[in-house]
């Protein structure tokens, strides 16, 4: 059989050189003034096409007027909300570039952030005044902030003032402006997103206006999202997730983005129903979370068609589809660098683990040996390398890091570091990141699927697995794990569980408890960091128990 691919996608703008920001949102203001765009629950407000362009304009004017010019950084820092939404659609217009920054990030990884992309200009919630204040030297680049009132920190602005900074409050860029705004092009740069940065300093993706674009036309495709549409995200808007995997798709389809400050497992479906959405996103553990919410008698009480789910939990999309009468699960493989190369056809019941097939008329796509970037067969695993077909799909780069940049895109690939396999038919299953990934007594083993296996022990609420040297020549790798528990069980139970679930070869040899594990301020566990600290005294030996029996 012939591999099939992905050919559904058609873009909505046909023209590559409409692909900016401010030429989408110009033309549903001109097209469609008075429908709505922006939904923001919370805030009990609204704003159509026509409002939104305003208003970012009036934004883009501003900074502007406070000497921004095309290009310069904006760092916005702040939960969601339509202030964020405004200031993200104002720096697009004025030709500035977006930076958005984990809320949850403070010293180093602040400073490493702010110091890489030289902002000249922030826009935060109050309550994070502080943290700039203690990377004072890092955030010199930066002349003006403006304030997001959150009514959590009403010192805020006269502390920034006391350092020296130019301070005004959020609304001031409403102010009205004369002057014209630049012209924005498809590959202008748009957005600088940082990556979380498991194994090293986090790196500043940059993003042009066409990838940005492309990517967000690729979800429209993939949930055959329509101005009729509403999509809501919960998750938050320095995350692409939210940004152009959800609001921009919502833009160019000319449809309605709800946007929350949160998930809320307990209210999730009153959301969907209160706001009349047809689409939304789940990522990490929300499928699981909701999953255990009592059904209601009217959980069908909805209008969902179409879940975005990375990954999808496909042991429990056939409750979800009975439960609350949904459509289509989709799923896309890509990355902030590569847009997504990798995407599943809406409606189709996919293989089990598969992630989706190749948008081959877009990217070239291989599996490669990543020692030698030789292809490798079909059904053999390989480092997934991307290149775009058309200028600007992908990133340019890591902004202002240009030794990680050609080490990424050597031999003229962007080499992702994950390690995939495909089938005869064409379709792509993710195995692991290579960098996570274990090989014992000749075999390959996925860290993911180990830590799948252990996670289903309910007594086991997070794991991390990772590869340490064998005792013995030519070992390769031993199997080790860490774990947080929430109840009293022993390694000899859990080494059990994993043994009724996963090879002989992938249990792991060594367990270890912890209470906490060393993580990223996005949360993703440090591996690198657990590998340092290799096997310890309080370390579980199955090999030696066994000996000792």
């Amino acid at each position: 059989m012939a591999q099939r691919f992905y050919t559904d996608l058609t873009p909505t703008f046909a023209d590559r050189t409409q692909w900016a920001l401010p030429t989408v949102l110009r033309h549903y203001a001109q097209t469609t003034p008075d429908a709505i765009y922006l939904d923001c629950p919370e805030e009990n407000a609204t704003w159509t096409y026509a409002a939104v362009l305003r208003e970012a304009e009036l934004v883009g004017r501003s900074l502007l007027a406070a000497g921004a010019v095309k290009g310069d950084r904006v760092v916005i820092m702040g939960a969601n909300s339509s202030r964020f939404i405004r200031t993200w659609l104002g720096t697009a217009v004025s030709g500035t570039v977006e930076v958005p920054i984990n809320t949850a990030y403070e010293h180093d990884f602040l400073a490493h952030q702010v110091r890489t992309v030289a902002a000249r200009f922030a826009v935060i919630d109050d309550v994070h005044a502080a943290k700039f204040l203690a990377v004072a030297e890092a955030a010199s680049t930066i002349e003006k902030f403006w304030i997001i009132d959150t009514g959590s920190a009403p010192q805020a602005a006269a502390s920034l003032r006391a350092h020296g900074w130019e301070v005004a409050d959020w609304d001031d860029l409403l102010t009205e402006h004369p002057g014209d705004l630049p012209e924005v092009r498809h590959s202008d740069l748009a957005s600088v997103f940082f990556t979380s940065g498991t194994t090293g300093p986090s790196k500043g993706v940059a993003m042009p206006h066409a990838q940005m674009y492309f990517f967000g036309d690729e979800c429209v495709s993939l949930t055959r999202l329509t101005s009729a549409d509403a999509w809501l995200t919960v998750t938050p808007l320095f995350h692409g997730n939210a940004q152009f995997m959800a609001c921009y798709p919502a833009l160019i389809a000319g449809a309605r983005a709800v946007v929350r400050t949160k998930f809320s497992a307990s209210r999730w479906i009153d959301h969907i129903r209160d706001s009349k959405v047809t689409v939304t996103n789940f990522i990490g553990v929300m499928m699981d979370f909701l999953s255990k919410q009592e059904p209601r008698a009217n959980d069908l009480d909805n209008q969902l068609r179409a879940v975005f789910a990375a990954p999808t939990a496909a042991s429990l999309v056939p409750m979800f589809k009975q439960r609350y009468g949904i459509e289509a699960f989709v799923e896309v493989f890509g990355l902030t660098e590569t847009s997504a190369p990798i995407i599943s056809p809406y409606g189709e019941d996919r293989p089990a683990g598969a992630a989706g097939l190749a948008c081959d008329e877009f990217f070239d796509v291989r599996l490669v040996d990543p020692d030698t970037d030789e292809e490798v067969g079909v059904g053999e695993i390989g480092e997934l390398v991307v290149r775009p077909r058309f200028p600007f799909l992908c990133s340019n780069g890591y902004f202002n890091m240009p030794e990680k940049t050609v080490e990424a895109w050597r031999n003229l690939w962007f080499h992702t570091g994950d390690a995939l396999r495909r089938d005869e038919d064409g379709w792509f299953y993710f195995v692991d990141r290579f960098k996570d990934a274990l090989r014992r007594r000749g075999e390959n083993i996925s860290s993911y699927e180990v830590e799948t296996a252990l996670l289903s022990h309910p007594a086991v609420t997070e794991t991390a697995v990772i590869a340490v040297p064998a005792d013995s020549e030519a070992g390769e790798d031993e199997v080790m794990a860490y774990l947080i528990t929430s109840a009293n069980v022993t390694a000899e139970q859990v080494w059990e569980h994993a043994a009724a679930r996963i090879p002989a070869f992938a249990v792991p040899r060594y367990l270890r408890f912890v209470d906490a594990m060393p993580k990223t301020p996005s949360q993703r566990v440090q591996k690198a960091e657990l590998r340092k600290l290799g096997v310890t005294p309080d370390t579980h030996d199955r090999t030696a128990l066994a000996q000792q029996a």
